[in-house]
């Protein structure tokens, strides 16, 4: 049965819905195969993924010193933060902005709730963190290689400090600062 055959016969058999189902799968099959041979599926351009790789540094080389139990909140400078702006696809941009804003505000509410003892530290304009713990050792922090736009360390002075993720911001301080 060739296909005009086929077509007419279910246009005479007033099968509507076998009719429109076969319609819908020809074009699904005929635009999967409508590929562009200048674009290959699976391999993009570089105009294509336009996202920071590494994040333009700071324009701040201050130290920030850190010697008590606390949860350090850091965003870019004003100068850094035009710096990811110019080199970020715009809509990329404003989600990340966006995802920091959220994310750090449920965060301070998290731990002003859970953790009250423990201070909250904003920065932008340090560009190194000095973390001195109890037996007087330091661990130096260079912000400017944290490829996150923003972001939480925690530091109880008895552990490391933590980079943490946001996202889990409700297990993660409960993780470092009780066990």
């Amino acid at each position: 049965m060739n296909f005009t055959v086929f077509i007419n016969k279910m246009i005479k058999s007033k099968s509507l819905p076998g009719f429109l189902f076969f319609v819908s799968l020809s074009l699904f099959l005929i635009s999967c195969s409508n590929v562009h041979k200048d674009h290959p599926v699976g391999k993009k351009d570089s105009s294509d993924m336009n996202i920071i790789s590494t994040k333009p540094p700071g324009s701040f080389n201050d130290t920030l010193v850190i010697d008590f139990p606390a949860a350090v909140f850091y965003n870019p400078d004003s100068s850094q933060l035009a710096k990811i702006k110019s080199i970020s696809e715009p809509m990329i941009f404003e989600s990340a902005e966006h995802d920091c804003f959220y994310q750090m505000r449920n965060a301070r509410m998290v731990l002003k709730k859970n953790l009250p003892h423990v201070q909250i530290i904003e920065t932008s304009k340090a560009r190194y963190i000095q973390f001195i713990k109890s037996d007087k050792s330091v661990i130096i922090t260079d912000l400017d290689t944290k490829n996150d736009m923003c972001g939480i360390i925690f530091f109880n002075r008895m552990k490391d400090p933590l980079l943490i993720d946001m996202m889990n911001i409700d297990t993660e301080w409960d993780y470092y600062f009780k066990k």
